[in-house]
């Protein structure tokens, strides 16, 4: 219980350092509703009966911010903490390792909420974005944000020993995030990717998350479009737990205050 409210009281003080930086702020929240608009704008035929192209691309953004919230902010943050010294003074502190990971889990699911809403917002305001109204895709949509935010946030942590500084981590970082973002369906069809293109992303989350956020936006007669010829959903969250226990594991094994 003690470790749950330090984690709790970390996490209010992370979202409060996030806020005062204002890159972060508006590359964060602001960059997925930018490229709505970009890719909603320039692309606005109909990709299947009842489906916009800007129907499809909400879905993969929301997949995908949670993997630029979790994994790429956490893998690259952390490092520039351990270089700056930020996590070393943390150790002398009464915070365990769990109670640090709480709070990064608590930034994470506040971004993800603020993000997610503006998608929804702004893409239903100015690109004709259908909103879910069946309980069931509520929550699957649900289990879906908190399964996934959970398994970017330790994967994202478990990376952060892999970058050797933390100003080259975002080299290394983001283009993995941009081509998995490619591969899985984000910016493309994922049915129209090469297959070889398709077997890759299927060993990732991302895939599995794109998968899952189009079936909570997408009407039921687009499963068929699926490479499989349906949603899915047992096989991504079987997928989403696996990526999760491994990524908690090397988190806990790997984890480091400092580059010590």
């Amino acid at each position: 219980m003690k470790t749950l409210k330090l984690g709790l009281l970390r996490g209010r003080m992370e979202v409060k350092v996030f806020m005062r930086g204002r890159e972060s702020v508006v590359f964060t929240l602001l960059f997925p509703v930018i490229l709505l608009f970009i890719f909603g704008s320039v692309f606005q035929n109909t990709i299947a009966p009842g489906v916009t192209f800007s129907q499809y691309f909400v879905a993969g953004m929301i997949a995908s911010g949670l993997v630029n919230t979790g994994f790429q902010q956490l893998a690259i943050t952390i490092p520039m903490e351990r270089e700056f010294g930020t996590l070393k003074r943390l150790r002398g502190r009464p915070i365990s390792v769990s109670a640090y990971f709480i709070g990064k889990a608590y930034l994470v699911t506040i971004l993800m909420i603020l993000q997610t809403a503006l998608l929804l917002g702004f893409g239903a305001a100015f690109f004709g974005l259908d909103i879910p109204t069946t309980s069931g895709k509520w929550i699957t949509f649900t289990w879906l944000i908190l399964l996934g935010s959970a398994c970017s946030t330790v994967l994202g942590i478990a990376f952060s020993v892999v970058p050797k500084s933390g100003r080259g981590a975002s080299a290394i970082v983001s283009p993995i995030v941009i081509i998995l973002q490619f591969f899985s369906g984000v910016f493309f069809v994922f049915s129209e990717l090469p297959v070889w293109m398709q077997q890759f992303a299927a060993l990732f989350p991302l895939k599995w998350l794109t998968q899952g956020m189009r079936s909570v936006f997408l009407p039921e007669s687009f499963a068929t479009q699926e490479v499989a010829g349906n949603w899915e959903l047992g096989r991504t969250a079987i997928i989403l737990t696996l990526w999760l226990i491994i990524g908690l594991i090397f988190s806990i094994k790997t984890f480091k205050w400092s580059e010590e």
